[in-house]
């Protein structure tokens, strides 16, 4: 990184509608208060947001789409894992 460069950051908003964070872009901010200040600008001017998350990109870790095979496969032996394989009783809300 360049010294007269900002770090970039990961934004995840959550919606009013919504259960979770999504990833909505990435923006530069010198640190986490400006990013979260920032990111409301930049991507929530319709008010469409209840919760920002801001995560320096350099802090985030991910699998490689070359360990796809080995990462996931292991999971479809264990039908169990499925929710399918449950019963959800009645008044159980967003599963």
């Amino acid at each position: 990184m360049a010294n007269n460069e900002w770090p970039l950051w990961e934004v995840f908003i959550r919606s009013k509608q919504g259960l979770s964070h999504k990833h909505v872009g990435s923006l530069r901010a010198a640190d986490a208060e400006m990013a979260v200040e920032n990111a409301r600008d930049v991507y929530t001017r319709r008010s469409e947001g209840i919760s920002i998350w801001v995560v320096e990109s350099n802090n985030v870790h991910a699998s490689h789409p070359t360990e796809a095979d080995s990462l996931f496969e292991p999971a479809h032996s264990k039908v169990y894992r499925h929710p399918t394989f449950y019963d959800v009783p009645d008044g159980i809300e967003h599963m």
